[in-house]
């Protein structure tokens, strides 16, 4: 109650409420097991020389993806990536390259923004671009292999 019996104001209430709503993030509790994993997942970082497959992206964010594909017998053998970003960036790269590997070229195109947010679980709504630059560099590299494999004389002088 107010100073004169009468009730507190409703935006006091509403304030209150919505305070002990309120929880902090525990980045470890809180993130899922997949997010996690990809997020500090180390192994695919790495520059190939001559990938069957390259793509190169930098988001409004300033973070850059660059994906190397490895294919053989028409499915994607290996996906390693070079990134200079955020843990998002990390986890949604790890996680396309993770989704792909083992998929057919034109399976690999079915690989989504969405999808890579759907494995994660918990990327953060206002970090969904970072899943749109993992797939647009894979998507890049995917377009640079099909070009390739129509010219592949080019390969030769690479």
């Amino acid at each position: 109650m107010g100073p004169s019996g009468t009730p507190p104001p409703a935006e006091h209430i509403i304030r209150v409420v919505i305070m002990s709503e309120q929880k902090d993030f525990d980045f470890w509790q809180d993130h899922s097991l997949h997010y996690l994993e990809m997020a500090f997942r180390s192994d695919r970082h790495e520059t190939v020389e001559k990938p069957d497959g390259r793509g190169k992206k930098t988001g409004d964010c300033g973070d850059t993806v660059e994906i190397f594909i490895q294919v053989k017998g028409g499915r994607i053998d290996a996906v390693s990536f070079d990134i200079n970003g955020c843990t998002n960036t990390n986890a949604t790269a790890n996680t396309v390259a993770h989704l792909a590997e083992g998929k057919t070229v034109e399976e690999a195109w079915e690989i989504t923004p969405e999808a890579v947010a759907d494995f994660l679980e918990t990327l953060p709504e206002d970090h969904f671009h970072c899943a749109e630059l993992a797939v647009g560099a894979f998507y890049l590299a995917l377009a640079n292999f099909q070009e390739n494999s129509r010219n592949s004389w080019k390969q030769l002088y690479k």
